[in-house]
């Protein structure tokens, strides 16, 4: 890259990938008027991950659109997150990324090497997903963001929701949790090498592998955990299925060092807007400390998927990954039940 740039200097957000307000969001999706359409198989009704609109009978076309500011300094990795990231909305639908349109909004003043190192990391991923880069549309903008506008394809008879999690299923996890903690640790220059070297590899590694490894089994609910934090994402499993969902947090899949950068306060401002939101719908054990409750509340940028599953077939799909040479942690972190009194029990 140019030298002497830091494209995160140019960034406003705290450390991650922040989302708007869980809060506001709800309330603005609540504000939009109704779609009657009996094609439109996925809307925004449950907040799933993408919309699904019904091509025909052995057809359906997944839609997405993701973009946000860097948290990594070197622009060819920073393309590479972000598009990892947006493909992941059409692996969490159980589809296959077919075309992606770049979205871009960059500053002149950081000039061509960086903003084509950039949009080459993004077309490497794009490439690896085995989809096609077809274009896009860029703005000049003082802060840099990237991301994709994606379209897959996927079976109408096949696609996975983020509603559907039945009780007596497990909740496998195919990524480690602390993105959200760690990035905001490199921000204040004190997180280990192991630490970023970790949390880039987790940020960049498509779910491509995971989906595929999935979908020999049947998958009840499925979403991807990113910038509303693992408990957030559960949370709108669980609402959208009726049911609760329990975190096991001694079995949560961590990077190295993120619950010491959480006990030391190295926390993202958007884990605090997380928690105001949500902690309303969690049950916290007495025994989980705050480093561990900051965990689950993380903001994820480009995080795994949260599936729930019968157990066996869980235990299947590890085996799987793991002879594939899947190079993340993936885990059992949970089960589902019945309704209780909350959406989310974490112990």
């Amino acid at each position: 890259m140019s030298a002497g740039v830091k494209l995160t200097e140019f960034s406003k957000s705290a450390g991650c990938a922040a989302k708007i307000g869980p809060g506001i969001l709800a309330e603005v999706v609540g504000r939009l008027p109704a779609v009657m359409d009996e094609n439109l198989l996925v809307g925004v009704e449950t907040a799933d991950d993408a919309a699904v609109y019904r091509v025909s009978d052995e057809v359906a076309l997944i839609q997405t659109v993701d973009f946000f500011p860097p948290m990594v300094d070197d622009p060819f990795t920073f393309g590479q997150i972000a598009a990892a990231n947006a493909l992941s909305d059409v692996y969490a639908m159980g589809g296959e990324p077919r075309i992606a349109l770049n979205v871009v909004a960059f500053p002149n003043c950081l000039g061509a090497e960086v903003l084509g190192e950039m949009l080459a990391g993004g077309a490497s991923k794009v490439k690896e997903a085995g989809a096609v880069l077809a274009g896009g549309h860029s703005i000049n903008d003082e802060e840099p963001k990237y991301g994709l506008c994606v379209t897959g394809f996927v079976h109408p008879d096949r696609i996975w929701k983020n509603g559907g999690a039945q009780a007596g299923d497990v909740l496998l996890l195919t990524k480690p949790l602390g993105v959200g903690l760690v990035n905001t640790a490199v921000k204040a220059g004190m997180a280990s090498e192991e630490a970023k070297r970790c949390a880039v590899e987790s940020m960049s590694c498509l779910n491509k592998l995971a989906m595929e490894g999935l979908r020999e089994v049947e998958v009840h609910s499925c979403t991807d955990v990113t910038g509303f934090g693992l408990a957030g994402h559960a949370l709108e499993t669980a609402r959208a299925s009726g049911v609760s969902l329990v975190i096991e947090s001694g079995r949560l899949e961590v990077l190295p060092d993120a619950l010491f950068y959480a006990s030391m306060g190295l926390v993202p401002e958007g884990t605090y807007r997380n928690k105001a939101y949500n902690k309303k719908d969690v049950w916290l054990e007495d025994k989980v400390e705050e480093a561990l409750e900051d965990l689950v509340f993380d903001p994820q940028t480009s995080g795994g998927l949260l599936v729930s599953l019968r157990r066996e077939d869980a235990e299947a799909v590890l085996v799987k990954l793991e002879k594939a040479g899947y190079p993340l942690k993936a885990g059992i972190v949970g089960f589902v039940t019945d309704m209780q009194e909350k959406f989310l029990m974490i112990r």
